[in-house]
């Protein structure tokens, strides 16, 4: 009993216990790490990661993935500078504007894999590589940096001159995702949806709503989190901003405990792993460790989390 004991509580709480370490194994070999400095900015850059993998943590509760993240997040972003600099539109109309996209592409996933059943990895591997040349379409793959401009502080604002203003967005994004998942019978339907699609079908849960709306809000947390780096580095780069970031969310998900086949959604589970894959990173640059020694680190935490999994399944 003490053995199955032990067993639960390191899949409960694992992903706790390794950024715990991480922290530790910081605050010894990176300098000032626990600067307070240095805490609010490594929250700052895993604000992105954070957002969409809360999306994806919806997403693959049903028993999907979405694979386009990296390629909504470029769109909104060069969208919103497009508007808001190059055109002047009015900055809320131009924010707008771009969620609407990012919403187009999460609806567009959404009826794939709701209405017309096809595999959510093709579905979104669609958006992935079209959503990206649309991208760089919008300015012909021109980077948009407005350095100097009005809109320049927006991103770097902190509340009383201390708290990030994305710190406060990530309580905000959490607490919401928590309550729907937790707190809603929409999160019970979209976690009886990734236990068994054709049973809740069964039961009366309308699966293709559920499916559309779970892939539209992945998209809109995706479009929100691209308008804040925007924001954050004062361009709008279609090339580069959100490549390959939805692995750091698949990861994030994985680590934090959410079942890879479906069902029960670790939303809290989910920050955690996302600050963990942050730590990594921040581990790397601050130690003038090659960037590829990071991706390796990733892709043992990742396979020590599936591991857990399949002994809990």
């Amino acid at each position: 009993m003490s053995t199955q004991i032990r067993q639960f509580n390191l899949q409960k709480y694992g992903a706790l216990i390794v950024l715990v370490l991480m922290i530790i194994l910081n605050g010894f070999i990176t300098p000032n790490f626990l600067a307070i400095g240095t805490l609010w900015n490594v929250l700052i850059q895993a604000f992105p990661v954070i957002l969409m993998a809360l999306g994806m943590t919806m997403v693959i509760a049903t028993g999907g993935i979405d694979i386009s993240v990296g390629s909504t997040m470029a769109i909104s972003s060069i969208i919103l500078a497009k508007l808001s600099i190059h055109l002047e539109w009015n900055f809320g109309l131009s924010l707008l504007v771009a969620l609407l996209a990012a919403g187009a592409f999460g609806l567009f996933n959404g009826v794939l894999v709701g209405v017309f059943h096809l595999q959510p990895i093709i579905s979104t591997l669609i958006l992935m590589v079209s959503g990206r040349g649309i991208a760089q379409l919008v300015n012909d793959g021109v980077v948009i940096s407005f350095y100097g401009n009005r809109y320049t502080d927006m991103g770097v604002y902190r509340i009383g001159g201390v708290l990030p203003i994305q710190v406060v967005m990530i309580v905000i994004a959490v607490a919401v995702v928590y309550f729907l998942v937790n707190r809603t019978s929409f999160g019970c339907y979209l976690q009886a949806v990734g236990d068994n699609g054709r049973t809740a079908r069964l039961t009366g849960v309308r699966t293709t709503q559920i499916l559309i709306c779970v892939y539209l809000l992945c998209a809109l947390l995706a479009g929100f989190a691209a308008s804040f780096e925007t924001l954050r580095l004062c361009s709008a780069d279609p090339n580069n901003i959100g490549n390959n970031i939805e692995l750091d969310c698949v990861a994030a998900v994985a680590v934090g405990g959410t079942s890879m086949s479906g069902g029960k959604a670790h939303v809290l589970g989910t920050v955690v792993g996302a600050l963990v894959m942050q730590l990594v990173t921040t581990m790397v640059n601050m130690n003038n460790i090659p960037y590829a020694y990071s991706l390796i680190v990733k892709a043992a935490i990742i396979v020590v989390a599936l591991y857990l999994q399949h002994r809990k399944d």
